[in-house]
């Protein structure tokens, strides 16, 4: 669930010209680059690369990795199993073109000092630029809260989100529908039954009740839901009695929905 950003921001410093005081750097080809947030508009940030390296030690209490996006055709970095969570809704979504794990660093002013700040993820998606924080809500701090209200504001032009709950319903439904992402083969011909029952709308469990091959069926509405070929509101539990449909929705208008239909 996304959290309000704008309760961090009466911290900041942002007096006249804070947008020359701010910086941001990022890496690209290998070198750092930094410029004002004013200057930022001009700068390809977008193809910068991580601010700083995923790394592996026997004692952390983190659990950092690479998850696979269909959508980009690369793993990409995440430091714990909440980034990992995001990145699977991320290619859920279907309209990602690009994501830079770790893609800038904000140095930014609050009313006490000076301090830093390096959002988890620059997403590019075919309708908008959105940069998205990380951050379970139990371990949000006064100090998360000014840096979320500080990215925020460095992002203009671009979309903002903090993605810091789920519904506890939600990532099962999602995880199930990622199980069934490479089921590739349909031998016994088993989804354009499953289209067509559903093309008026079908309950789960009666849509694969009408293939007459149940157990093997299961797996197919999955990859279907995972691949958009079907829909299902994601707002309710995954389970028989949900209502699946063919779906309407294009890939341009699934990011959009993820932080109000999954979080």
């Amino acid at each position: 669930m996304a959290t309000d950003v704008d309760a961090g921001r009466s911290g900041l410093n942002m007096g006249d010209g804070w947008t020359r005081r701010w910086a941001v750097s990022w890496r690209a080809g290998g070198d750092d680059a930094s410029r004002s947030v004013h200057d930022l508009a001009q700068e390809p940030v977008l193809t910068s690369g991580p601010m700083r390296h995923f790394t592996w030690r026997r004692d952390q209490r983190h659990r950092p990795g690479l998850q696979f996006l269909t959508s980009t055709g690369q793993h990409h970095g995440a430091e714990s199993l909440e980034e990992s969570r995001v990145l699977l809704a991320l290619t859920f979504a279907g309209d990602v073109v690009d994501v830079v794990s770790q893609p800038l660093k904000i140095s930014f002013a609050t009313c006490g000092k000076r301090r830093a700040h390096t959002p988890d993820y620059l997403t590019v998606t075919r309708r908008a630029v959105w940069l998205i924080d990380v951050r379970p809500e139990p371990l949000i701090k006064e100090a998360d809260r000014e840096s979320f209200a500080a990215a925020a504001e460095v992002a203009c032009g671009w979309r903002y989100a903090v993605a810091a709950r789920w519904r506890k319903h939600t990532f099962a439904g999602l995880d199930a529908m990622a199980s069934q992402r490479r089921l590739r083969s349909d031998p016994l011909g088993l989804r354009p039954v499953l289209l067509a029952e559903a093309a008026g709308g079908r309950r789960f469990g009666e849509l694969v009740a009408a293939t007459g091959c149940e157990p093997v069926a299961r797996a197919h509405p999955l990859y279907l839901l995972w691949s958009r070929q079907l829909g299902v509101d994601l707002a309710a539990p995954l389970q028989d009695r949900s209502l699946v449909m063919r779906s309407g929705v294009r890939s341009g208008e699934m990011l959009d929905g993820l932080v109000l239909r999954l979080a």
